[in-house]
């Protein structure tokens, strides 16, 4: 019979049943130790590569699924910390901008916290909730924009500021151990009635404040104050003076073509402390504003010429790419004479703790202590090459912590 035949399965199945026997096959042979050595060792050899190669591919699925684990741990242990999205630490270009200006201003050359002094400060509010701040206690906090009893911070300005004066994490503050008092005046988009700065101020100085910190007006973004017939931040900044009270401002950020002629209110007051800015070699920051200091009829206001140690500004500090940080909870660079400010408020706090008799204490205390700590600030900074005497941009030079302390604490030998 042919394939052509009409052959069906049910044929085969047919002459099975019918009793035909189909030939058994051979049984298939068992090979013993000896016999399995005559397989031919290239067959032996692929046996064993193939052996292997399951076994890589296991090892490295294995390394794979850890690697992988590891990172989802890393992203949710460093990225995503609650809510919030973080990091776990600053960038390198923070940590070493950090050490470079303390280092530039000798604030690694001295070993004091500011513990014992109160410090105020005027700004955006605060945001207590960044890791750097997680030992902070705010001692009081008045909310002038909103009237909430909590500190926080919708601008982010006022958080910046502060953990230059206090951080102790990754950020380490001036003074991370100051009385802190926070006082917002500056609304969500950092704008504020100079009315407002004037009520801060003055809540500041009744609550106990030795030093008032005002970095407003000397950081992009912040807005101009509105100014009205109300009494103004200059006022409260020198009837806090009278007191005794160390009030430290920013000269303002308009320097090189904006320039307007002279430093920020309520910088430009006799006895506040008005603080332009260096960059991290210790130049004079192009943007920090220009100290009118022999006087002028116009444009308004009139200045009348200003003599030491009240030239304006009367110290430089830290204020191109300033590491802070930030009220989302990271860190940053930060341009802007705000920064400078918070450095000599920090400054100031350390020498108040080596000096308490220098400090406001109630009754205690006057201008006249100021006067003397604005001298020694003058005598203790470094000027820039080849100056004499006060610059109208270097101010009567940059400032050097070390050398404030031991010009208050000359060495009796």
């Amino acid at each position: 019979m042919t394939m052509d035949e009409n052959f069906s399965w049910d044929d085969a199945v047919a002459s099975v049943a019918d009793g035909a026997q189909l030939p058994q096959l051979p049984p298939i042979p068992q090979m013993d130790s000896e016999q399995s050595r005559l397989i031919p060792p290239s067959t032996r050899e692929s046996q064993h590569l193939e052996s292997d190669i399951a076994m890589a591919k296991k090892i490295v699925s294995f390394s794979l699924s850890l690697v992988m684990i590891v990172s989802l741990a890393y992203v949710g242990f460093v990225v995503f910390d609650g809510a919030e999205f973080t990091g776990y630490r600053p960038g390198g270009a923070a940590l070493e901008a950090q050490e470079t200006y303390a280092d530039l201003i000798q604030a690694d050359q001295v070993s004091l916290t500011g513990k014992g002094v109160t410090v105020c400060i005027v700004d955006s509010g605060l945001n207590t909730n960044h890791q750097d701040l997680e030992n902070l206690e705010v001692s009081k906090w008045k909310d002038f924009v909103g009237g909430e009893s909590q500190p926080y911070d919708d601008h982010g300005h006022g958080t910046s500021m502060a953990g230059i004066l206090v951080a102790d994490g990754w950020m380490q503050g001036i003074a991370p151990k100051v009385e802190l008092l926070v006082a917002k005046a500056l609304a969500e988009n950092g704008s504020g009635d100079d009315s407002v700065v004037a009520e801060a101020i003055d809540w500041c100085a009744s609550n106990g404040a030795q030093i008032i910190s005002l970095s407003l007006g000397g950081a992009p973004g912040i807005l101009p104050f509105n100014f009205g017939t109300d009494r103004s931040s200059a006022q409260a900044a020198e009837d806090a003076i009278e007191s005794g009270i160390y009030v430290v401002a920013a000269a303002g950020n308009d320097g090189g073509e904006n320039d307007d002629g002279d430093v920020a209110t309520p910088c430009s007051e006799t006895a506040v402390i008005c603080v332009g800015g260096v960059t991290q070699s210790g130049t004079h920051w192009e943007g920090s504003s220009v100290g009118d200091n022999n006087g002028r009829l116009w444009p308004l206001p009139i200045i009348t010429p200003r003599s030491d140690p009240h030239k304006k500004p009367e110290v430089v500090a830290p204020a191109e790419m300033v590491a802070v940080i930030n009220k989302e909870g990271t860190w940053s660079l930060s341009d802007g004479t705000s920064a400078a400010t918070v450095y000599v408020t920090g400054a100031l706090a350390l020498l108040l703790q080596n000096n308490p008799e220098l400090a406001a204490n109630g009754s205690q205390g006057s201008v006249s202590n100021i006067n003397q700590v604005k001298e020694w600030m003058a005598q203790s900074s470094r000027p820039k090459a080849n100056q004499d005497g006060h610059d109208d941009n270097y101010g009567y030079g940059l400032l050097q912590i070390e050398a404030l302390i031991e010009a208050a604490n000359p060495d009796p030998e």
